[in-house]
């Protein structure tokens, strides 16, 4: 027997970040979106409550785009239904994707709220039924506008009008009756709400206008045939028939169209069109030239008198991604995708990619300038950490081959693969494979901090108790320092304190502190530790070492330790500490330096009621 256990393991998981919280919002979508099965009720409510906290954190675009994506499986008509009562731009994205069966529709069209059920009209792949129901309810988006209110009928808002409308009455004379339309219609069900919202069609006869009866005026005259006189009369043409209605509609919805400043009444006069402002063309490349100098002095001709002029080889006393084009500039070299910001007229603001290169005369071989095309930015222009760190990472990436050259051939050597090798070799071959290796585990730590402090990286998520790690490196690091008289004078809290990371990302932090702290401290000095929950985080609190309290930024890479024999890496004590913050912040915490003491605060988990999973539930331990 199989057990389907893919919502119990996606809900074990706490998205610490943005980037992990969107992943798991597209993978409840991908488990939800299938047809319902049989299934734990409460996991799957445990599930929904799971995409109401991930909101929280998605913004309404992201929510919208996410679900508007390719791939998904919506036929899960709970689901539909769940996402038609979200924000218009996610129910309108729900339903656009949803791909339920004839029955399935007509059972949730009437269960989804007014607004979502207009979104359906614009789909052309609906079952019948589904087009059946929606026609039944009265759905519909392309209705003209309600006309205003007609000047020869009297407004209740008007009393004006309306005493104009109606006839004095003389004195002892009874006074007249008025009917409204509401009382001449013979309607005695109560109208729903749905019929509210479905526009009468053009057909159907018109309300009466407000009829006057007097108990002393005689009868109304019966309707005229048809082979009657059609001579208007002022009584006729009171009352608006069903194509008089439907013109006065179309009136109202071309006057709502027609500028304000334009009077109501007044004809269009010839190329009044011109005086409005036109709409603003959006530019999204256009081919441009340099001189000599580095500044434009060609563009196409619309981008022409908005670009001529912009030196774009001058250096700047801040950093901005302009100089890396001065650079190339100097150095002759061509862009490939280089961002750059341009300032000036609004339809060239913004952020641009450019790909240019130079040119040079035939003759004589002379640069005279650069020759390209700005393209329009899809997302912002990446700050130059977030473009010093991709550097880096394909430094590292072409670094990491012949070392990992070396150390493969010193591990043939050492291990005599080839034939028997002289002992003198062979040590050396080993010194050189534990160097290589060395070498690589800074490569990674390098890789590591690069991209958690650009936010490439998300910690694992999980659960581990900092305090019972901390405890159990302490007592492997009082081994080392006991034979220099030094020592950890460690308070650690009783109780546990569980923290939203995975036990390996929870050791490695603790273990990266505490061995540099280890590392730098001296003969016989003595390092105080505590180690305490402080509200909702916990806060390890350890007094610096001698030779760290005098550096002036314990996180500055030329922080060094000393010649101890334990260290935490190859970069020094700076550079240990300065990753462990770049951990703690990725985890929602910080590491910090407050006087002679290093502060480190994480967020604990937050003890929440969940529910059990399947495989820890009662009613299947016991089968």
């Amino acid at each position: 027997m199989h057990f389907d256990d893919r919502l119990a393991t996606v809900l074990r998981h706490r998205a610490t970040g943005e980037r992990a919280a969107k992943t798991q919002f597209r993978q409840l979508l991908d488990l939800l979106g299938e047809r319902p099965q049989a299934g734990d009720p409460a996991l799957k409510a445990a599930a929904y409550l799971r995409l109401i906290a991930l909101a929280e954190v998605i913004s309404v675009p992201d929510r919208a785009a996410i679900v508007g994506e390719n791939g998904w499986r919506f036929r899960n008509p709970e689901l539909v239904r769940w996402f038609g009562e979200a924000h218009h731009s996610i129910a309108g994205a729900a339903l656009y994707r949803a791909q339920l069966t004839d029955a399935e529709w007509a059972e949730l069209i009437p269960r989804l709220p007014i607004r979502a059920r207009g979104f359906l009209r614009h789909r052309r792949d609906l079952p019948a039924g589904a087009l059946r129901v929606l026609d039944r309810l009265g759905v519909a988006d392309r209705a003209l506008p309600m006309p205003s209110a007609s000047p020869a009928a009297p407004s209740e808002a008007d009393p004006e009008a309306e005493a104009v409308a109606t006839p004095p009455v003389a004195p002892g004379e009874p006074e007249p009756l008025v009917l409204r339309p509401a009382m001449l219609r013979d309607d005695p069900e109560p109208v729903s709400e749905d019929a509210k919202a479905a526009p009468s069609p053009p057909d159907t006869e018109p309300e009466p206008e407000p009829t006057q009866l007097s108990p002393t005026a005689p009868p109304p005259a019966p309707k005229p045939t048809p082979s009657a006189s059609r001579t208007p009369t002022p009584a006729s043409t009171a009352q608006p028939d069903g194509i008089r209605a439907l013109v006065e509609r179309i009136e109202s919805f071309r006057k709502a169209r027609v500028p304000a400043s334009q009077p109501a009444e007044a004809p269009t006069l010839p190329m009044a069109e011109l005086e409005q402002a036109a709409p603003r063309r959006t530019l999204d490349n256009f081919a441009f030239g340099t001189n000599a100098e580095g500044r434009i002095d060609w563009a196409d001709p619309p981008v022409a008198p908005m670009v001529v002029g912009i030196d774009l080889a001058h250096k700047r006393e801040k950093a901005t991604p302009e100089e890396d084009f001065a650079t190339a500039f100097l150095n002759r070299q061509p862009l490939r995708a280089l961002p750059i910001r341009l300032r000036g007229a609004e339809a060239i603001e913004g952020d641009w990619i450019v790909d240019a290169a130079p040119r040079f005369t035939r003759g004589e071989g002379r640069f005279y300038g650069y020759v390209g095309r700005f393209r329009r930015a899809i997302a912002e222009v990446d700050t130059r950490a977030q473009r010093g760190a991709d550097r880096l990472r394909q430094l590292l990436h072409e670094l990491r081959t012949p070392v990992n050259a070396m150390q493969g051939y010193a591990e043939v050597i050492q291990q005599q693969v080839f034939g028997p090798t002289p002992h003198e070799y062979r040590a050396l071959a080993a010194s050189i494979a534990g160097d290589s290796a060395r070498i690589l585990a800074g490569f990674d730590e390098l890789d590591r901090l690069a991209r958690l402090e650009t936010g490439a990286l998300d910690l694992e998520a999980g659960e581990s108790d900092l305090c019972a790690i901390v405890r159990a490196q302490i007592g492997q690091l009082q081994t080392v320092l006991g034979p220099r008289v030094a020592r950890f004078e460690s308070r650690i809290a009783d109780r546990p304190a569980p923290l939203p990371l995975a036990p390996n990302e929870a050791e490695m932090l603790g273990w990266r502190i505490l061995a540099t702290l280890a590392g730098a401290t001296g003969a016989g000095e003595t390092i105080g530790l505590e180690l305490a929950p402080d509200g909702d985080q916990i806060v390890l609190r350890a007094q610096l070492p001698t030779k760290l309290a005098g550096a002036e930024d314990v996180f500055a890479s030329d922080v060094r330790s000393g010649g101890s024999t334990l260290s935490s890496g190859i970069f020094g004590a700076g550079f240990s500490l300065r990753l462990a913050r770049a951990e703690a912040r990725a985890a929602g915490g910080d590491l910090v330096r407050e006087e002679e003491r290093l502060v480190l605060s994480l967020p604990l988990l937050t003890a929440s009621g969940s529910l059990p999973s399947p495989a820890d539930a009662p009613d299947r331990a016991a089968g």
